[in-house]
């Protein structure tokens, strides 16, 4: 299930693995040496994410809960944090992906599941 930009209709991940429980979202992309370029991990609820432990750093995308974009971080390092106040879900990628696609504040994110497309991540 891809995550599409509605503004752009670039692809900004094909492959997205959903956190929505507690113990999900808990450990998140701990553990991992990395992030393929291609997936993404939906944190939902989620408005605040931190990089403690992690071995590799991250872009990141909030969305209020009607999918919309409310903040974009870039290369965000290890050991850092990210809040995003009003949003309802992180959308974690790896670190640079971004910098391949015009993702503003604003824009609506879609989720496509079987050829439909719903809202946001």
């Amino acid at each position: 299930m891809p995550i599409i930009n509605g503004r752009t209709t670039g692809v900004l991940a094909r492959d997205v693995e959903l956190a929505e429980t507690r113990q999900a979202r808990r450990r998140g992309l701990l553990g991992r040496d990395r992030l393929d370029k291609s997936a993404a991990l939906v944190l939902s609820p989620c408005f605040a994410i931190h990089t403690a432990f992690m071995r590799f750093p991250i872009d990141v995308i909030f969305v209020d809960r009607y999918g919309f974009v409310t903040k974009v971080v870039r290369n965000l390092d290890p050991w850092r944090i990210a809040v995003a106040p009003g949003a309802n879900r992180a959308i974690e990628l790896s670190g640079g992906v971004l910098s391949r696609d015009d993702v503003r504040v604003g824009d609506p994110l879609d989720v496509i599941t079987g050829g439909t497309a719903v809202a946001a991540a």
